[in-house]
């Protein structure tokens, strides 16, 4: 195929990492906003997480059965969709007012975008050359950093109204009094869902009359009357893929690790106001931005094993600098964590994928059930940093560790064994 014929379908590629970020990034300000509207304390509250994450580790394997017996193009079709239904089911759930009832439709957005995710990866890392592939997935991942932003800068404040109140703390004037305030509190959550439900369909549609070109495995099924295994656990015998699986596990954790808890930092242990540490995470999220796009220019000239060390190693020095330091001096090394996590992931997922050929859906699978660190590795970070709260600090030892596996991946676990 021509290379000119790759614009059309990479742009429309792109566009789901840019959904999938907005979806995923608006968790923490949901976690908030519940809150509020269903009277829960922070713990109960953190099960939000889990319910979009969980569908992160179920799902992945049967996506990969789905797309090998149709396509990487019905895949995304259906995940639009199903995540389409999960945002307007904020309607109902506005009405039923229950917690389990928004558990459950994160879970049901969680696995429209997971489609999303299996298929977007290895589609855009064979979209092309195999040598321009990590460069492909960072370009893409940028998008991601922008549907981030986005998010947390513009869609948080169609939901959080500034207003916290208690049953006890509502002003006694309050028109409506507290069931009127829990009922524009709810009533709140619908926009950012309603608005992202639309573009889902509108993005589906468009998929639905274009023409996404067939690549490496969706060729040789169509041309060969062979009956293959429709998710293939064989494929993790290939080492670079299994040491990959192993290096998002923890990339994942350890990321999600020093994004959680950033906002705790700030206030708690550097001592900012909210609104100073609100700030702060804006440029924390624009270090990762740019970071995705700067990352992608240099791969023109340095190969992405070799950025995946270096960034890993100057992450591993940047976490020692909080766990010695803290405070003020931590936080601002935390920005500079951001920016070299930026390139991590999707180096990595490339690099797993490389030379798996008909096995790229099953590979694919299994990179993506990594990201269940997220619902593991932060929560240990979380348990160090409160049961030793007089060296919180050292609690960024987990995301140490964490950077050190992926600095094993770009060293010696990226080499391809046939």
């Amino acid at each position: 195929m021509k290379k000119n014929t790759y614009t059309l379908p990479l742009s429309l590629i792109f566009c789901l990492f840019f959904l999938w970020a907005i979806s995923s990034n608006l968790l923490p300000t949901m976690i908030r906003q519940l809150m509020k509207t269903c009277e829960l304390n922070t713990f109960e509250a953190s099960f939000t997480e889990t319910a979009y994450w969980l569908a992160y580790f179920i799902f992945p394997i049967p996506i990969a059965m789905f797309m090998k017996r149709y396509s990487y193009k019905a895949g995304i079709i259906f995940g639009l969709i199903l995540a389409a239904v999960g945002g307007l089911l904020f309607f109902p759930a506005a009405i039923v007012k229950e917690y389990w009832a928004y558990l459950c439709i994160f879970f049901v957005i969680a696995t429209g975008m997971c489609f999303l995710e299996t298929a977007a990866n290895p589609y855009v890392t064979v979209l092309g050359s195999a040598e321009s592939a990590p460069r492909r997935l960072n370009l893409a991942q940028s998008f991601n950093g922008l549907g981030a932003f986005i998010s947390a800068m513009f869609l948080s404040k169609l939901v959080l109204s500034g207003s916290h109140y208690t049953r006890d703390s509502i002003p006694a004037d309050y028109p409506g009094g507290w069931e009127a305030y829990l009922q524009v509190e709810t009533d709140a959550m619908k926009m950012p869902y309603l608005l992202l439900a639309i573009l889902l369909i509108v993005i589906a549609i468009i998929f639905i009359f274009s023409k996404l070109p067939k690549i490496g495995d969706e060729e040789s099924n169509s041309s060969s009357e062979k009956k293959e295994k429709l998710i293939d656990f064989g494929v993790l015998k290939r080492s670079h893929l299994r040491w990959g699986v192993i290096a998002q596990f923890f990339y994942n954790g350890g990321q999600t690790a020093i994004n959680s808890l950033f906002l705790v930092y700030c206030c708690t242990y550097a001592g900012l106001p909210e609104d100073t540490a609100t700030t702060f995470f804006g440029l924390y999220m624009l270090a990762f931005l740019s970071g995705r796009w700067i990352g992608t220019g240099l791969m023109v000239k340095f190969r992405p094993q070799d950025m995946l060390l270096i960034y890993s190693l100057m992450n591993i020095i940047l976490c020692g600098v909080v766990m010695f330091w803290g405070g003020m001096v931590g936080l601002y090394a935390m920005l500079a964590i951001s920016f070299f996590m930026s390139i991590m992931y999707p180096t990595q997922f490339s690099l797993a994928l490389k030379g798996l050929g008909e096995h790229t859906k099953s590979g694919s699978a299994f990179l993506v059930m990594a990201i269940v660190g997220n619902a593991c590795l932060p929560q240990l970070t979380a348990y160090f940093m409160h049961a030793y709260e007089d060296i919180y600090y050292m609690a960024y030892f987990v995301p140490m560790i964490c950077f050190a596996f992926c600095a094993f991946y770009g060293w010696k676990g990226y080499k391809v064994i046939d």
